[in-house]
């Protein structure tokens, strides 16, 4: 049976499609969800795509929090729901409080937009078990909230834990804390980053590499074994 990944679509997301299609490519089938529909259609997984959902208006990710289809994700995240925030997607998950911390605007004030050198820190999650710990990947990297910032206690638990996913390398685009540009929960099913994973499946676009796709492969083979 084919797994069945779910893709939130939120007023202002633009990463839908290319989610759906990196989710089509590594073997999966992509499930459009709408945000006021708490039906999540028995999916096997969720992505919270990346954009700018309600235009990031009061804080980024602080509105979409509250659609209707959170209040079933959020629960059966809780159960164990494999679930990636994608940029947007990674904000709501820290408005949702399924990830500790937060996301403040770019410390140069100023929209990014670049191809991000990023280490692997954790490959025991659900979304990054196709990754050697250790290993360096390049993704696309997009947004204007992208500051991870969270208190020492909760910043001393994520590098104690391994809850650190990914961490940025050559240059800190945005000014995250410890250099964090993904984390994880303590379950390891909830994942978010602020790169853009979708952009780089195919040697055609984003990167011109696949460097993304394990994302979508790690999923994948998590649920066929499951």
């Amino acid at each position: 049976m084919t797994a069945r990944i779910g893709v939130v679509t939120f007023p202002g997301s633009l990463d839908d499609r290319d989610t759906q299609r990196a989710i089509r490519v590594a073997g999966a089938e992509p499930v459009a969800l709408w945000h006021k529909d708490k039906d999540l259609k028995q999916v096997d997984a969720v992505v919270l795509c990346g954009g700018f959902s309600y235009g990031d208006y009061l804080r980024a990710g602080a509105i979409a929090r509250f659609s209707p289809v959170m209040d079933t994700l959020i629960d059966q995240a809780k159960a164990g729901l494999p679930v990636l925030g994608i940029c947007n997607g990674f904000q709501i998950l820290t408005e949702a409080h399924l990830l500790p911390g937060g996301m403040l605007g770019n410390d140069h004030l100023h929209f990014i937009c670049r191809d991000q050198k990023l280490r692997v820190e954790n490959a025991d999650t659900a979304w990054t078990s196709d990754y050697s710990a250790g290993q360096e990947i390049h993704i696309p990297l997009k947004n204007m909230d992208g500051r991870y910032v969270a208190d020492r206690w909760t910043l001393d638990e994520l590098e104690s834990e391994g809850r650190v996913a990914f961490r940025y390398l050559g240059m800190n685009p945005n000014g995250s804390l410890n250099d964090i540009a993904g984390i994880s929960n303590a379950a390891g099913n909830v994942v978010g980053l602020m790169p853009h994973p979708e952009h780089a499946v195919e040697p055609l676009i984003g990167t011109g590499r696949t460097d993304g796709l394990p994302f979508f492969t790690s999923i994948l083979k998590k649920l066929v074994n499951a």
